[in-house]
């Protein structure tokens, strides 16, 4: 009988790529196996964020406001993206997981021409209208003129963003986590080094300002779309689309436009609160958003590697209900809470402990310092709900049942969140910690009803 690999071999396995059949064998081993890919990716896609802030924290309070303001934007071509890709993933995960790899191959061929269509719609208005969009943001017009140019190059090039998670979407669905993540390293060592070079104008680069992080990020980015194309073309062992089969299925894509359409819904539901938060705190000034988006780029550093972890759960979910294997698949999501709880747990008295050295990395402003510690600090008590909830609302997701997170959503965000951040900021007069607060509250409330939701088991009955 062979020896079971050691917990390092299958680190190493997952970095190489595994070709385990994640519907069998060990569990903790398959969630090991899909999850150190998934987190790197997102650590990985976080790094263009940090990065980011990191140079533009050196041109002002004003640069950061831009990037600030624009991402509470980007939050809703976010929202298109992870709403297209939880549904390519569920979809594709449940033909690799019924053995049909030309099902899966099709899926992915409708969702690629969703998406191409979708970043050309929404993308081409945003080139001519983003000055417009920052003021009704409530940017200062100062702010509106050093941002421009970021915010036409950031939300114009918003194709880039929905296809780079969707092609990803597509290999993790399939299981090939660490393609994915590899495809991220190439955009991400792209946007490294023209980062600065295109801020401060190093070498023989042109010094753009805050407008070089937004080309820097673009041209990381759709470098990284094309590599993702010419893989999916060449093929892995589990994925690989034909020349024949790039043309369009009106019955795959219309069910994934069906599925998609309330993942969309669900995630523009969470990032429009994310706007109100944005223009809430905006009310109280430049120091108070740069503040703001300083510690969030920070948190979202360790969320979307955490966000990783939830990935894996989905997966495991679509491949087992394809296998017809409802209690392992419900067996890999309590393991996978477990673990997220765990890791961001951790992080979070880490943030709590040391809140103000980590800010100190990125400003030295001290209008802006101070603000930002009190921000990270009271986020970071809520890193458990997080991460129960992330996990939670992604086991439906992967299921197929974009509808209950959806309900979710919309209850804990719209509901609760917004009114409850608005009346602690303002009328109760706590002023930006107002905000903070909600935010913890509504997301300990998600993972509450994520969690009771889940229990009830519905989601093994869905179909996709």
């Amino acid at each position: 009988m062979a020896r079971p690999p050691s917990f390092w071999e299958s680190i190493r396995e997952a970095l190489r790529g595994s070709h385990q059949d994640f519907t069998i064998g060990n569990l903790n081993r398959a969630i090991v196996l899909l999850a150190i890919p998934m987190v790197l990716e997102m650590v990985l896609e976080s790094l263009f964020a940090v990065v980011d802030v990191f140079w533009v924290g050196h041109l002002g309070a004003d640069a950061v406001a831009t990037v600030g303001l624009t991402e509470s934007l980007l939050a809703l071509i976010f929202a298109v993206g992870f709403g297209l890709s939880l549904s390519t993933t569920a979809m594709v995960a449940r033909r690799i997981g019924e053995k049909d790899k030309n099902g899966a191959a099709v899926a992915g061929v409708q969702a690629i021409f969703i998406g191409l269509g979708t970043s050309l719609l929404v993308g081409a208005p945003c080139i001519f209208y983003a000055p417009k969009l920052l003021r009704l943001m409530g940017a200062s017009p100062q702010v509106v003129n050093v941002g421009s140019g970021y915010a036409r190059i950031a939300l114009g090039g918003c194709g880039a963003i929905v296809m780079l998670f969707l092609n990803n979407a597509i290999f993790r669905g399939a299981g090939d986590a660490a393609v994915a993540m590899r495809l991220l390293w190439v955009s991400n060592i792209i946007n490294l080094v023209l980062d600065p070079c295109l801020i401060f104008g190093w070498g023989p680069f042109p010094k753009l300002g805050v407008t070089g992080a937004a080309l820097a990020t673009f041209a990381g980015r759709s470098i990284g779309v094309l590599y993702q194309f010419y893989r999916l073309l060449r093929g892995t062992e589990r994925i690989r689309i034909m020349v024949g089969q790039v043309h369009v299925n009106w019955k795959v894509l219309l069910r994934l436009l069906r599925v998609s359409a309330t993942g969309i819904i669900q995630f523009a539901i969470a990032d429009v609160s994310w706007i109100g938060m944005v223009r809430i705190v905006s009310t109280f000034g430049s120091a108070a958003l740069a503040s703001y988006t300083i510690a969030i780029r920070i948190l979202i550093f360790v969320l979307l590697p955490s966000w990783g972890l939830s990935n894996a759960a989905a997966t495991l979910v679509g491949q087992n209900l394809g296998a017809k294997q409802p209690e392992r698949a419900e067996k890999s999501v309590w393991r996978t809470g477990l673990y997220n709880m765990a890791f961001l747990g951790g992080v979070g008295l880490f943030f709590i402990t040391f809140a103000e050295w980590v800010i100190h990395l990125f400003t030295g402003d001290l209008a802006v310092v101070p603000l930002a510690i009190s921000c990270l600090r009271i986020l970071s008590y809520g890193n458990i709900g997080y991460a129960y909830g992330m996990v939670m609302l992604q086991a439906f997701n992967g299921a197929g049942d974009t509808v209950t997170p959806t309900i979710v959503n919309f209850f804990g965000f719209w509901l609760l969140e917004i009114p409850l951040a608005y009346g602690l900021a303002i009328p109760m007069k706590q002023g930006p910690n107002g905000v903070y607060y909600a935010i913890v509250i509504a997301e300990a409330s998600i993972a509450v009803a994520g969690v009771l939701l889940f229990r009830q088991g519905r989601w093994k009955k869905q179909k996709i």
